[in-house]
């Protein structure tokens, strides 16, 4: 009895479990989640067509535009100068930069000079005797020859016999012997052909300079040059005479330049014409990188927008009563931040600011703030 009571107790307990724990299941209730619906803020411009001045960026290094490098064409000592022959020294146009020993070499030239005048000399009686007409000039020129001074001109012979006479004595051939030695001797001494400054020395004084020997670079700080390279596109847009703005890598000056030369060949690697710029200002040193902004066309009936707004190269979102929509166009210009488009509707709204996951039918909410407004080009 009491076993058949205790199973009968065990049963009504399962039922009631199992009744209370769907009881429990039944009275928790999920509500779904309520999804909102997010309309994003899109900043919008209104279009107005217009003229697009297209700028065609560009970059290099200065160079001067008038520079030499120093050769020696003889051999000799070094001589020390009035100013030291280091890089950076100044020098004024005329003023002797280099001297190198000559004084062995100078005394043959001396002693060329000298038999010419003795050959000279040894033929005025016979001049005076034979030709009386042309013996005051030769007189003359014995009398204004100086072996301190460079060799004067052979005076100039007028008749046949004259020059027959002359020629026969071997005073020409004398003459322009002395003439070439004096020009070698010249060589000795190099004086700066235009004021400028020493860029590089590569010897010292006292050290042994021979023949072929580059011994600096010599540079004028007045003019420089910035070499660019510029797109075979617009190779028939720039002119000689141009104005251009430069500026320095980090932005703090601008100077004025002009388009002085256009090369007439094009790179066959990079499909690139170079150009040259000329400007000049005391602040400008030789190896400075300055960017040059060329001033290539005016593109009219066109808008210019940042290229990340254009998509597929070829499109660009607008908005139509709050719905995004994609429109063709046609690019014109490419630069390296902007784009410059054409067939544009006048007065129709675009987007200046890239939205993420933007697609055609998007609805968006357009920003009424201060960053909406026209574009006028």
């Amino acid at each position: 009895m009491r076993k058949i009571v205790l199973s009968i107790a065990g049963v009504l307990i399962i039922i009631l479990g199992i009744f209370l724990s769907k009881q429990i299941v039944d009275s928790k209730t999920r509500t779904k989640p309520r999804v909102e619906k997010v309309v994003k803020t899109v900043f919008t411009q209104t279009v107005t067509n217009g003229t697009v001045a297209i700028i065609v960026p560009a970059n290099g290094n200065l160079t001067a535009k008038r520079r030499v490098e120093l050769f020696a064409e003889v051999q000799g000592v070094f001589k020390k100068g009035n100013k030291l022959f280091k890089a950076g020294q100044p020098y004024s146009a005329g003023e002797t930069i280099i001297r190198i020993d000559a004084s062995e070499y100078y005394a043959s030239v001396q002693s060329a000079k000298s038999n010419l005048y003795n050959l000279i000399t040894s033929i005025m009686p016979d001049l005076r005797l034979d030709y009386p007409e042309v013996y005051p000039k030769w007189q003359a020129y014995l009398s204004n020859f100086d072996m301190d001074r460079t060799t004067p001109a052979l005076p100039v012979m007028t008749t046949e016999n004259e020059k027959y006479f002359i020629s026969g004595r071997g005073i020409q051939t004398n003459y322009y012997n002395v003439k070439n030695l004096e020009q070698r001797l010249s060589k000795y001494t190099i004086k700066a052909p235009f004021s400028g400054i020493l860029t590089e020395a590569l010897v010292t004084e006292g050290s042994l300079v021979r023949s072929g020997q580059k011994l600096g670079e010599f540079i004028n700080t007045d003019v420089y040059e910035l070499e660019v390279a510029v797109s075979k596109t617009f190779s028939d847009l720039l002119k000689i005479g141009e104005v251009v703005n430069l500026v320095t890598l980090d932005r703090n000056k601008t100077y004025k330049g002009k388009v002085t030369r256009i090369n007439g060949s094009v790179d066959q690697a990079t499909q690139t014409i170079k150009a040259f710029i000329e400007v000049s200002d005391r602040d400008l040193k030789e190896g400075m990188y300055l960017e040059a902004n060329l001033n290539a066309k005016q593109e009219t009936n066109a808008i210019e927008i940042d290229r990340n707004l254009l998509m597929e190269n070829d499109k660009i979102f607008v908005v139509r009563d709050t719905i995004l929509d994609l429109i063709d166009v046609k690019p014109v210009y490419f630069s390296n931040k902007k784009v410059v488009l054409k067939e544009v509707p006048d007065g129709i709204t675009i987007i200046t600011k890239p939205v993420v996951g933007a697609y055609a039918g998007m609805l968006v909410k357009v920003y009424q703030g201060e960053t909406a407004q026209n574009i006028e080009q």
